[in-house]
């Protein structure tokens, strides 16, 4: 079985609103599947079809072989999920948590205080094993999800926004132990806004929007596809408005960001020539001028309004 994950036709109504709009595709086995949309595009109603939270009105998901509507227990039983609102009992020690989690899947004891222990260690948080979760910061809620996600050795690991909200460092250690997942053949579900996050991780993205697939691809060859966005950053020791710069027929939109100039364009060449001739004329130094490829968030914004 090559694929992990694999989605045809799935489909769900709130009322009138079509969240989900027969949406298809597959997740290849060990690979990190990326899954991108701007708030309301039916991110986390799909994760939550495919976990079995929410039963959709159409279409077929399986997760390693097995339907989460006919055979939803055996499915469950090869996925680990980190939602994204914690569901960890704040009342309880990280090391309680872990037990009873693992006491759901039916590990025996010492295993599960083992493969425990081992998780712990491994994500940080065994000197904290006795303290309640509520005194938890943001970052070790999150490493302890991943702890009572991986607890009972699933080869399909959903996160939803597993770094959003985390400080520089916490969200570095969660990519981190991502990476370190994947090398051990786990395939990865992510969910996320961060394009930058997706860039780093994902083998290949979805991006979606009104609850239908804009596109499917990596993210190298995304940005490969998109040359028209391709752009020329130029900024000056002088304040120049966007409007005030020079009318250049490849340039599709210029934007104006801080004390720089953002000139989107099929042709860079042209526009470059173009900046200095201005530069002269107007008497003005150019103190930085940089080509620069699309970046996946240009990538998405476009994909996004044309789906839309």
């Amino acid at each position: 079985m090559d694929n992990a994950i694999e989605v045809s036709g799935l489909t769900k109504h709130y009322d009138e609103l079509i969240a989900v709009d027969h949406v298809s595709f597959e997740v290849k086995r060990g690979e990190i599947f990326g899954f991108l949309g701007p708030n309301g595009a039916g991110k986390t109603t799909i994760v939550r079809m495919l976990t079995g939270i929410i039963r959709p009105d159409g279409g077929t998901a399986k997760v390693m072989g097995y339907d989460i509507q006919k055979e939803p227990l055996r499915a469950k039983q090869v996925m680990g999920i980190v939602p994204e609102m914690s569901n960890a009992y704040v009342d309880l020690s990280a090391w309680n948590n872990l037990m009873l989690i693992g006491e759901l899947y039916g590990i025996p004891k010492k295993k599960r205080e083992e493969k425990g222990e081992k998780l712990l260690r491994d994500f940080g948080l065994y000197e904290r094993r006795n303290q309640r979760v509520k005194g938890f910061s943001k970052g070790m809620k999150q490493r302890l999800l991943l702890c009572m996600a991986l607890i009972n050795e699933p080869p399909v690991l959903f996160l939803d926004e597993p770094t959003s909200g985390l400080d520089v460092e916490s969200a570095r250690m969660i990519k981190g132990m991502i990476r370190d997942l994947n090398k051990e053949s786990v395939t990865v579900f992510l969910t996320t806004h961060n394009m930058e996050e997706a860039n780093q991780l994902c083998d290949r993205v979805v991006i979606i929007n009104r609850g239908k697939i804009a596109t499917i691809d990596s993210p190298e060859k995304l940005r490969a596809r998109s040359s028209g966005l391709q752009s020329v950053v130029v900024s000056f020791d002088k304040p120049i408005n966007s409007e005030e710069m020079p009318r250049v027929s490849s340039v599709s939109e210029v934007v104006k960001m801080g004390d720089k100039i953002k000139l989107y364009t099929s042709a860079p060449g042209t526009v470059v020539p173009a900046l200095v001739d201005f530069a002269r004329k107007r008497s003005l130094n150019i103190v930085s001028l940089n080509t620069l490829a699309p970046s996946l968030e240009d990538v998405f914004v476009k994909l996004s309004k044309e789906a839309s």
